[in-house]
């Protein structure tokens, strides 16, 4: 790994997973050419924030709470919260620029206002968000890297843990779902010694899902393909 860094003085990172996958679409085209960057703050077309600069939260949400999607797939889910919760703003933040163009559309046919969009990694974005900012975070199926070689890449791990951490307000909830067993056993060995507590009742409600829960398209292939999903709730003490 480089130990290179930006002029701004945050590291150059390697980037484990696909950015682009196959050709876009003219639709897709049409939405990243023209709605990205008004819901990527600090973007100059699809280049994020090249600057660096810290994000003001307040200004672009108005003072609202802000939640956070880490990896939002098709964005089923995170343009379901926005249009449940109105007085809050939401940040989803995935570098697979062609999922990104599916948010994008889900977005512009819901009309909801309160979104933000970071598409590139999200340690990048953890550089820019004030301490205490976040007040709600999900991760929702994340990649599983199967291998044991590769499960240091896996987001339950310190690279990604201390950050999240630190943008998280003392109380605030992180949810994590997956259908993938190993990746609940690092879950819950990794994620309390990082400053959070387990609410969820492993006997009672791991397998039940949040009452504002809606199906993603990674949760519906998982149940057609016979695997069970978990659904985790932490806290930040």
């Amino acid at each position: 790994m480089t130990n290179d860094t930006h002029p701004s003085g945050a590291p150059w990172r390697n980037f484990y997973g696909r950015r682009r996958g196959k050709t876009l679409r003219e639709s897709q085209k049409d939405y990243l050419d023209n709605d990205l960057a008004a819901l990527s703050p600090g973007a100059v077309g699809w280049d994020v924030n090249p600057d660096r600069e810290p994000l003001d939260l307040a200004k672009r949400f108005e003072g609202k709470p802000v939640w956070l999607e880490v990896g939002f797939g098709g964005g089923e889910h995170l343009v379901h919260q926005a249009a449940l919760n109105p007085d809050i703003g939401i940040i989803g933040c995935e570098p697979f620029i062609n999922v990104v163009a599916m948010l994008l559309a889900k977005i512009r046919d819901a009309g909801v206002q309160n979104v933000a969009i970071y598409p590139d990694d999200v340690r990048d974005l953890f550089d820019v968000l004030p301490d205490g900012s976040i007040s709600r975070a999900f991760l929702l199926y994340p990649d599983p890297w199967p291998k044991k070689r590769h499960h240091r890449r896996r987001f339950v791990t310190a690279e990604f843990l201390e950050p999240l951490a630190k943008v998280l307000a003392s109380g605030a909830i992180f949810r994590v779902a997956t259908d993938i067993p190993d990746y609940v056993r690092q879950t819950l060995e990794e994620v309390p010694g990082h400053g959070f507590e387990l609410l969820t009742d492993l006997v009672a409600e791991i397998h039940a899902p949040w009452e504002d829960w809606t199906r993603t398209r990674y949760e519906a292939k998982a149940v057609r393909e016979g695997r069970v999903p978990h659904y985790l709730t932490f806290r930040r003490r």
